[in-house]
């Protein structure tokens, strides 16, 4: 019998690691997860990003910065990786990402410009997990 295992945003299941320290507890992302192996990632924070952290988010040109204008792609990009691996040792090839994260915003991201406005974008870790053959659970997170 085949192991049916899913990578969760960790954040969604109530670990204190978004960018504020806080978490995004998602009750139907549990429900969802019942019986089911599960394997937490937070790009973010593997990539070496603190928690708290300053908020970060993806720019017109690809890079990401954070509020203060320091360039972190460079971090996404190796929790990117670290997520990607950790998930496929596992044998994972679903997952269930928080939307409107620079790392896992898989519908939306928000557009750069610190001011609070979304758009229609993939997240780093998202896109990359999409190309990796992973298959996105949308459970509006």
């Amino acid at each position: 019998m085949k192991r049916d295992v899913i990578g969760v945003s960790a954040c969604l299941l109530g670990l204190n690691c978004k960018y504020n320290g806080l978490h995004n507890l998602n009750f139907d992302v549990i429900d969802h997860i019942k019986g089911k192996e599960v394997v937490l990632i937070c790009p973010e924070v593997f990539g070496g990003l603190g928690t708290p952290r300053i908020p970060s988010e993806i720019q017109a040109d690809g890079r990401v910065l954070n509020k203060k204008g320091l360039d972190v792609s460079e971090q996404f990009k190796i929790g990117t990786l670290r997520s990607l691996d950790l998930l496929q040792a596992a044998g994972c090839n679903k997952v269930i990402l928080k939307d409107g994260s620079p790392s896992c915003g898989y519908k939306t991201i928000y557009d750069g410009t610190f001011s609070h406005l979304k758009i229609k974008g993939m997240g780093i870790a998202a896109s990359r997990l999409l190309e990796a053959g992973f298959e996105i659970i949308d459970l509006d997170t």
